[in-house]
């Protein structure tokens, strides 16, 4: 299948949302410890990017959660496929994700996040799609809101391809 891909967000704009997110949320855990979760693999570009930016001390460990395979819908079977390495008990915490499409996925992870104990509990992604939204999430930080189009780029894959684009791009099928 020949794939065309329409830049969407170009990395210059990426990267100014990023320091604006960083921003935010140092000034929002001042005086804290900010244990970061990266829901692998999609998320480590914005992780990465976002915790250089967070002024205040950071921790991090990751997950990787699928629902996808390499499909361009979700299957709806959610799987950890790897857990936490250390307990989030009594921790501040911030989920990083790469995407929030129908929600489902982030609605059945917060629970199970939640039920560990953590002192807080926020999440931070980089797109959102409300238009597909399925399940109620509660998103605190939001780099941009799209429209339903497939994407890729910064992270986000198509059949474990084009995560190293340094923009989001829509996949467009000849």
């Amino acid at each position: 299948m020949d794939v065309k891909i329409r830049v969407m967000i170009p990395e210059e704009e990426i990267d100014r949302r990023i320091r604006e997110l960083g921003a935010k949320i140092s000034q929002e855990y001042e005086g804290k410890e900010l244990h970061m979760i990266c829901i692998l693999k999609g998320s480590v570009f914005f992780a990465s990017e976002l915790a250089k930016r967070i002024t205040v001390p950071v921790t991090l460990d990751f997950m990787a959660v699928s629902s996808y395979g390499n499909d361009t819908v979700s299957s709806g079977n959610i799987q950890i496929r790897n857990d936490l390495a250390e307990s989030i008990e009594g921790r501040h915490v911030l989920v990083i994700e790469d995407i929030i499409d129908t929600g489902k996925t982030l609605s059945f992870l917060m629970k199970m996040l939640q039920e560990r104990k953590p002192a807080s509990l926020k999440l931070c992604t980089l797109l959102d799609k409300p238009d597909r939204r399925t399940h109620p999430v509660d998103v605190d930080y939001v780099g941009f809101e799209i429209p339903d189009e497939f994407v890729v780029g910064y992270g986000l894959d198509y059949a474990q391809k084009y995560r190293n684009l340094p923009y989001i791009g829509v996949v467009e099928n000849e």
